[in-house]
């Protein structure tokens, strides 16, 4: 059947950093709709962000579209030109290759909730732009700029 059940889609808290990168993400709540449905090209996320917490490190994609839509409270866009407030019924997209880093950070006293769509490139390779670090999509592994492992 088509239809998600969406209470039923297994929580995943945090994110996939090596610490202490990961910390700035704890308490962050991904729920993999796309994956639920059996999606294989392109990954649907329903995301909840507490207060004080980043839904990533700062970051861009080789390979990959991106796109959030906000659905509830309120977020602070951080990219290379600067910063944007998003409420709810706001969205942005990051076209792949740009080069342009960026997160969001929730700065109010509510938990936000958003969706985020993404591309599911193999060849994708994610960068981060303020700190040595990237990952690749063929393995997983976050390995440093240069390549080298990271830790």
């Amino acid at each position: 059947m088509p239809k998600i059940d969406v209470a039923a889609v297994p929580e995943r808290e945090g994110a996939g950093y090596p610490p202490p990168l990961d910390r700035v993400c704890a308490g962050r709540i991904r729920q993999r709709l796309g994956n639920a449905g059996g999606l294989a090209d392109f990954g649907v996320n329903l995301m909840r962000l507490p207060p004080g917490r980043w839904s990533s490190q700062r970051h861009w994609h080789s390979h990959e579209d991106e796109f959030v839509y906000v659905l509830q409270g309120e977020l602070v866009l951080v990219e290379d030109g600067g910063e944007s407030l998003l409420k709810a019924g706001d969205c942005a997209a990051f076209p792949k290759g740009t080069g342009n880093g960026h997160h969001l950070i929730n700065r109010s006293d509510g938990v936000a909730v958003y969706l985020e769509v993404g591309s599911r490139h193999p060849d994708d390779l994610t960068t981060c732009s303020d700190i040595d670090l990237m990952s690749a999509n063929s393995d997983g592994r976050f390995v440093r700029k240069d390549g080298s492992e990271y830790g």
